[in-house]
Parts: C-alpha cells; structure tokens; sequence
C-alpha cells in the first residue's frame, strides 16, 4: 500500500485517469490517495463466501442491497473508501448514486484484512466509518480466522461480536443473520 503525499478532493479523485490495465486500485482517506495492491486468492475466496451469504439473506428478506468493491462510498470531501462489502437498508438506497457510488454512510461495512492493509482498516477506517455514522462494521481477519462486528453506540464504536474459527457471530443491522465462520475461511 503506498499513499501518495498530495492532499486531494472528492472531485479530484473521480477526475484521475488511470491505465486500463492498472493491477491497483485507489481509495481517498483524510484527503490522501491510498494505492492499494489488488486483493489476494484467499481474500478473494473470503469475499466471495461472505458475498454468497449476504446476497442470500438481504434478497430472501427483502431488506436492500449488497454491494462490493470497488464501490466507492462519498463520506466527505476528503473520503472516499472503498470497502469490500457494503449493505445499504431498502429505506437508504437512495444513498446510491449510479456515477459516485454510494454518497453518505451505509449500514454496514466489511473490510477484508489485508498484510498491506492493516493499519487503515483498523484504525483508519474504522475511525472514519465510526466518525460518519456506519451503524455496524465488520473486521475480517484471514490469518487469524476470525471475525470483529463493532456496532455505533452513542457515536462510538463497541465490539458486539468476536468470532474465530468454527464459533458463529450474528449481525444487529441485518437481524436475524447468523454466520458460520468454518463456511468462509480457506481450510
């Protein structure tokens, strides 16, 4: 992950011309371009297990929609992360825009760990998805098998749910939705 030492807008970001053929994709956090190396297989592999259970729920209740990276979500003019999984409830899909993404704070957010993504997704990101008002935020940890829920109480992120290994966690936002953590690490 490289950031890149030059203050940017939200305007800015979008104007970027990138290659085609880039093997890397940019967030903005505090205003600083984040370049971040495409996922791995096994991040791949947990976002797709992950995916497969959301999509099933969310659409089997009719509760709104999942999105995936790289959706970028418009925090401020200064932010815009592009988390790995997004849930916007039916009563907020108008916070999606078809040309910026997803304009304001989701419901949920799912940031996959990532070696080269450590640090912003456990403190960075977390303070702004906490700062921005994301009800519910999810850390998902591969090397260590194990899965953080921190709900927002009273502007202020509390951990609801630590799982690791073949434990089950359950969801506030999406009530009702319960996860089996042997069904979506490698094994």
């Amino acid at each position: 992950m490289e950031v890149i030492d030059k203050k940017y807008t939200v305007e800015n970001f979008f104007e970027l011309e990138l290659p085609d053929d880039a093997t890397h994709y940019y967030e903005l956090l505090n205003g600083l371009l984040v370049r971040r190396n495409a996922p791995s297989g096994e991040h791949q592999h947990v976002q797709s297990e992950l995916l497969e259970r959301f999509f099933a729920f969310v659409a089997s209740k009719k509760l709104g929609k999942i999105y995936s990276s790289p959706t970028a979500v418009v925090l401020s003019d200064n932010d815009v992360p592009q988390p790995d999984i997004i849930f916007l409830k039916k009563e907020n899909l108008a916070k999606f825009d078809p040309t910026w993404g997803i304009k304001g704070a989701p419901d949920l957010i799912v940031e996959i760990i990532s070696p080269s993504s450590y640090r912003n997704d456990r403190v960075v990101k977390k303070e702004l998805y906490q700062k921005y008002g994301v009800k519910e935020y999810w850390l998902v940890d591969s090397n260590y098998k194990s899965i953080e829920i921190f709900l927002l109480k009273e502007n202020t992120y509390q951990l609801h749910a630590f799982g690791i290994e073949d434990e089950k966690i359950t969801s506030i936002v999406l009530e009702g939705f319960e996860l089996e953590l042997k069904d979506i690490f490698l094994k």
